[in-house]
């Protein structure tokens, strides 16, 4: 019964960091769009903040398979 109630909570997680980086992604789009000149430094502020999701997204992930 654990493993699928970690099985769970791993899906969650990664539904979570879909939609953070879709939300990061979004906002870097309306930015990019209102100030093109500003490209470069909106898309460097939102990989590292993507990453961060990401990283998040991998430790729930592996306490929740961990959890068993």
């Amino acid at each position: 019964m654990t493993g699928s109630i970690s099985a769970i909570g791993a899906g969650m997680v990664v539904i979570g960091a879909a939609i953070g980086i879709g939300i990061i992604g979004y906002g870097a789009m309306q930015g990019i769009a209102r100030q093109p000149d500003a490209a470069p430094k909106i898309q460097i502020a939102m990989l590292i903040a993507a990453a961060l999701v990401e990283g998040v997204a991998l430790f729930g992930a592996v306490v929740c398979l961990l959890a068993k």
